[in-house]
């Protein structure tokens, strides 16, 4: 059966990449409030993210394992309390807590990276109660598999994409011709999220999409920016386009661009 996460929009789906910054905001981040209001304003209801926790055990949507990039501070986000971390934050959009998003945006589908190997168990438990409308991943199959395990524990059952080691034995028997490999690894995801290439390498190909597909699996690409790649790869049959520009992908996947 479909998770509910995949019923939130017909496709091809659009992923809100760190939320969606306009061109024309001000002094907004990336995985702020602001930034996932946009998103949902945009018209897409799913919103990628990432999982940090702070200094005192909150889980807050960052991306990066530090605070320079988007605030010029250097401290690592798990050294910084969520109630400095609010107020560092509060002129760039608002500090997205996990917890209070989940609230803030009922409608929405939340797709998190589970970044910080401290974070998996707490993100877990936060995720149980709104499984249905969350996605978890993780380049590591072992953050992605212990936040699975938390929110199982508590009742909940998210989706669940996957990480680099299954991905890796998924690639590796697509290109083989060796199905029932690619079925066993396969079994234990609901999308494969990828980049279209890597290192020069193409991973996104019509063997792999068929190979998915035929097990139920939806592929999802990232980050894709510009319409006419859009376009491309809907062609191609991707489920779904992981973008920082959901305006231009909305109106793609509409149609309208």
């Amino acid at each position: 059966m479909t998770h509910p996460w995949f019923m939130g929009e017909p496709g091809p789906r659009v992923l809100a990449h760190r939320g969606f910054v306009p061109p024309t905001s001000e002094g907004v981040a990336e995985n702020s409030v602001a930034a996932i209001a946009a998103a949902r304003g945009a018209g897409t209801v799913y919103i990628e993210s990432d999982c940090h926790l702070t200094a005192d055990g909150e889980v807050v949507l960052f991306h990066d394992d530090d605070l320079r990039r988007v605030t010029g501070d250097p401290r690592p986000v798990a050294s910084v309390p969520a109630r400095e971390l609010a107020a560092i934050m509060s002129t760039r959009g608002g500090l997205a807590m996990l917890a209070d998003v989940l609230d803030a945006f009922p409608d929405a589908r939340f797709n998190l990276d589970v970044k910080a190997p401290a974070a998996a168990e707490q993100v877990g438990w936060l995720v149980a109660r709104e499984s249905h409308r969350v996605l978890l991943t993780s380049f590591s199959d072992e953050r992605r598999r212990a936040a699975l395990t938390s929110a199982r524990a508590k009742g909940g059952d998210p989706a669940t994409s996957a990480g680099t080691s299954t991905l890796a034995r998924i690639l590796a028997a697509a290109r083989s011709g060796l199905p029932r490999l690619a079925r066993a690894a396969l079994a234990e995801v609901d999308a494969l999220q990828v980049p279209e290439r890597h290192r020069g390498i193409r991973i996104v190909t019509p063997r792999l999409l068929q190979t998915a597909h035929r097990a139920g699996v939806e592929v999802h690409v990232w980050t894709v920016n510009e319409p006419a790649d859009m376009r491309r790869l809907i062609a191609m049959g991707v489920d779904g386009i992981v973008t920082d520009h959901a305006d231009r992908g909305i109106a793609v996947a509409r149609g309208r661009l």
